[in-house]
């Protein structure tokens, strides 16, 4: 799959598409496509990842999720996170185990005067709240993936349950957006 004359992707899945070729180069239109292409998907989502697979030890992917997309919070056993936000705004928020809100990250891209990277290194629960029409970001983190490392909030609904998830974001949001006295 052609995203621009600069790259070739291999398809893996309607979300994941792997950056082919010795060097892997991103340009504006790569993220126009992404974004269009992400609007195609059922969770309205799409990364490329620009390592050549899973068992990589280093993984970086650039990643396009449309507002309203539901981000099941979540840890990653063993692993630290970076992200860069390129484009749009989030709220990163941060759980404990037991569901509480211990921060929000309040992120956009570097002209946006927020705060545009973040480094976690620790096991913690996280989800994004996307404040923006598009959020793009560049994720690193090391390989090789692994399923069984990511570990899910067991107080958050599954992806399957929509009613649920509707209801867990209205309180999120509303829980983020809370004047502090």
């Amino acid at each position: 799959m052609a995203i621009s004359r600069s790259m070739q992707a291999k398809k893996l899945n309607d979300e994941v598409l792997i950056a082919q070729g010795p060097i892997v180069q991103i340009e504006h239109s790569d993220i126009r496509a992404l974004k269009e292409q992400s609007l195609l998907s059922q969770r309205q989502r799409i990364r490329i990842c620009t390592h050549p697979d899973v068992e990589d030890r280093l993984h970086e992917m650039f990643i396009v999720h449309k507002q309203g997309t539901y981000i099941r919070p979540h840890k990653h056993l063993h692993k630290s996170e970076s992200v860069h936000i390129i484009e749009g705004s989030v709220d990163v928020v941060m759980f404990d185990d037991a569901g509480t809100i211990i921060e929000v990250l309040h992120m956009g891209d570097y002209s946006s005067g927020r705060r545009f990277y973040y480094r976690l290194a620790e096991p913690t629960y996280h989800t994004l709240m996307i404040t923006s029409e598009f959020l793009v970001f560049h994720e690193i983190t090391n390989g090789p993936f692994r399923r069984s490392e990511t570990v899910f909030a067991p107080w958050a609904p599954e992806e399957s349950d929509t009613a649920g998830q509707s209801e867990f974001m209205r309180r999120l949001v509303r829980d983020v957006n809370k004047p502090v006295a």
